[in-house]
């Protein structure tokens, strides 16, 4: 059989006679040229740990021009690491090679890459290949790095557009329309507040002067439109969010944590008042709106929702109050989606910043609960509304939570037992700040109850409130007295004073007696 060096060098003779591969050389250790010696014949350099086969390959290659330095001497040393594979493997070809040469310079370094059990480069890549790739860059030790998702340098040299009240033709202003939504789909780098100052400027305008035309003029909104203004706003909107830099839970405080405001809000804000009055608009049509609002552009607006900008997830409340008012058939699917953020949030994350809002329409959607309430409702109160009182950060939301509790009570005062013994199960025992929102929310669950449901519900709604009274946290103790301060709630008790006046003339007589606090011990004098 013919040895490999000689088959090697025939074939690469027939095919790069007159043609070489440049290589870029690196420099090794003084580990490795250690192991290094130098053919007094040939003056070819040698490494004499390599086989017989690598050598003869090694031999070959600087017969036909290429120059590697040789591998190190044991390429699982710890203390010779030896040279970087990215210098000791060909990492271009000359673009004067033609094909042939190329093809030899292939197979060249394929079998030099086996030898040394290195895998082959992107030698082996034709230059054809590696025109045009714009997102990947290489660095100075061979890493590959990945441009961010902004639009490169040339994509946002934008220019400024005619004005649209300047344009009398009504074809060529929808045209001009379009063109400027299309300009402001360019998203910009606010993370460097001194880069593209001129053309963040143009797009700003363009997006105010946008915002005012579909204000004060109609018919605006043809079908072109449509397609190009919810392909702006998900390109601006959907993004992925930072991580959070605020503590979660009972740690959370809304006076002292700043939440981390959205650094291009000066573009997010126009593009949201943009597409909210577009929603709004007088000419609008559900129907040429359908086909782009589907349910994975609902999903990605509620992922929003997550954004600690506080400003932005007000804006994102009404424009989704507004598309759940408008489109009949994705209703179903928002409160689905809703429920699903609130199942992570309640048995999974514990961490969700838009819990308030979406809370605030799930409010006014409650309100407008036909009766008798569906199976899917009762679910959600049970489920998803009493759950939520468990979570740390309950203070952040509460108020909001409370007016849905009551509004499902006064569309369907039979669930007023299963809502009590829900707080009941919930009520915390070494929190005194949960505790005053629990005996708020309970307030107003009275206000509302009907006399044949509170008798249900009044023993165990005044061994809590007995318990409340002697709690020796006075704040605690003073707001379950108010309670004698309610005149349906007084009312109430003293038509069932048999039953309740037993079981909390303990704590008002031990409190009456003990307690340090001289307001809870006058109130409980009072109330004696």
């Amino acid at each position: 059989m013919q040895p490999v060096s000689r088959w090697f060098k025939k074939n690469t003779e027939e095919k790069s006679q007159s043609q070489s591969v440049n290589l870029i050389n690196g420099s090794g250790t003084p580990a490795a040229a250690a192991a290094v010696s130098r053919d007094n014949s040939s003056g070819t350099i040698i490494n004499q740990s390599q086989t017989p086969l690598a050598v003869d390959l090694q031999l070959e290659q600087q017969q036909q021009g290429l120059t590697t330095f040789p591998p190190p001497a044991s390429s699982t040393s710890n203390s010779a690491p030896g040279v970087p594979l990215q210098s000791a493997v060909p990492l271009s070809l000359n673009k004067n090679t033609n094909n042939s040469s190329a093809h030899g310079a292939n197979s060249s370094s394929t079998l030099l890459s086996f030898a040394r059990n290195v895998p082959p480069t992107s030698a082996s890549v034709p230059d054809k290949m590696l025109q045009g790739v714009g997102a990947l860059t290489e660095e100075p030790t061979g890493r590959m790095r990945s441009y961010s998702s902004v639009s490169s340098h040339t994509d946002r040299q934008i220019e400024t557009l005619p004005k649209l009240k300047e344009t009398s033709d009504v074809h060529e202003r929808e045209e001009l329309f379009c063109r400027k939504i299309r300009q402001c789909s360019v998203i910009f780098d606010f993370t460097d507040p001194l880069s593209d100052i001129q053309y963040k400027e143009i797009k700003k305008n363009a997006l105010q002067e946008m915002l005012d035309f579909l204000t004060n003029n109609r018919n605006v909104l043809t079908e072109a439109v449509y397609a190009e203004m919810f392909a702006m706003v998900a390109a601006n909107l959907f993004r992925t969010l930072p991580p959070s830099t605020n503590p979660i839970g009972a740690e959370f405080d809304p006076e002292e944590d700043e939440p981390t405001l959205e650094a291009s809000w000066p573009h997010l804000q126009l593009v949201y008042q943009l597409f909210l009055r577009f929603l709004e608009a007088g000419d609008f049509q559900p129907n040429l709106a359908k086909k782009y609002l589907d349910h994975l552009f609902i999903s990605k607006l509620l992922d929003l929702f997550d954004s600690e900008d506080p400003r932005e997830r007000d804006l994102l409340k009404t424009i989704l109050h507004r598309i759940y008012g408008k489109f009949l058939m994705l209703r179903a699917f928002i409160r689905k989606q809703i429920n699903h953020a609130f199942y992570r949030f309640i048995y999974e994350t514990g961490r969700y910043n838009g819990v308030g809002e979406l809370l605030e329409i799930l409010g006014s959607i409650i309100n407008g609960f036909a009766l008798p309430l569906k199976e899917e409702h009762k679910t959600f109160l049970s489920k998803v509304l009493l759950p939520l009182h468990k979570v740390q950060s309950l203070s952040v939301f509460h108020p909001c939570l409370a007016y849905c509790v009551v509004q499902f009570l006064e569309k369907d005062s039979t669930l007023t037992q299963q809502v009590v013994k829900g707080l009941l199960k919930f009520w915390p025992r070494t929190d005194s700040t949960k505790e005053i929102m629990f005996l708020n929310e309970l307030e107003e669950i009275l206000d509302v109850i009907e006399p044949a449901e509170f008798q249900k519900i009044m023993i165990p709604l005044f061994q809590q409130l007995g318990r409340c009274i002697s709690c020796s946290h006075f704040q605690v103790a003073e707001r379950a007295l108010f309670y004698w301060n309610n005149d349906y709630i007084h009312t109430l008790m003293r038509d069932n004073a048999q039953i309740i006046l037993p079981i909390i003339f303990p704590s008002l007589y031990r409190n009456s007696k003990r307690h340090w606090n001289k307001y809870v011990k006058w109130g409980a004098n009072l109330n004696d």
